[in-house]
């Protein structure tokens, strides 16, 4: 829930085990928020994860070639706690949103996917003066259905290298990364307070 002045201060990012797509997303987008607003708290959850547990050599090592170090991550596991104090949710895949909304149910408005809340963020526009992080936020989120959720989607889902062969933890980085950048720009963007 935003504050009552309509602005994030805390994203929740969040995948299945919490130790590539999420902390990768996370620290993504808190190194771009430093310069944009730096008084956004960025975290990471897993719907699956067990507290504790490192981030995969893979990612560490593609977040190397970005210059963010994750040696130090330990995963969490997303609970109705750390859902209800987040603004923004954005998860890796549909069944991330899912799980988030069973959760807490309230969540579904302030949860999207990465890759949803980039198209649908294009499709309304940037956020404009005057339109507050929470305004901009529900219209983006207007007609959404929650069955729109169900199954899998390259359209939604970002691909895990950890279970899908197909894609790799560079590959992962590269497009978390094109849509962090995407995304602040259209949330925060430049000259509009």
């Amino acid at each position: 829930m935003t504050g009552p002045d309509g602005r994030i201060r805390h994203v929740l990012v969040v995948c299945s085990a919490n130790q590539c797509r999420s902390p990768m997303g996370a620290a993504l987008l808190r190194r771009e928020l430093r310069r944009r607003d730096p008084e956004v708290v960025v975290a990471s959850a897993g719907v699956l994860a067990r507290d504790g547990s490192p981030a995969t050599a893979g990612t560490v090592k593609a977040a190397r070639d970005f210059g963010i170090d994750l040696h130090g991550h330990r995963s969490q596991a997303a609970t109705r706690e750390v859902v209800i104090g987040a603004d923004l949710v954005l998860g890796m895949e549909r069944m991330h949103v899912r799980e988030v909304a069973v959760l807490d149910p309230r969540a579904f408005g302030r949860s999207f996917t990465l890759k949803e809340i980039v198209r649908r963020g294009e499709e309304h526009g940037p956020r404009r003066a005057g339109e507050s992080q929470a305004q901009w936020l529900a219209a983006v989120h207007q007609g959404r259905q929650p069955a729109s959720l169900l199954g899998a989607s390259p359209d939604d889902d970002v691909a895990d290298p950890t279970s899908d062969l197909s894609v790799d933890h560079d590959t992962m980085a590269d497009e978390v990364d094109d849509l962090v950048l995407r995304l602040v720009d259209l949330l925060w963007p430049e000259g509009v307070a």
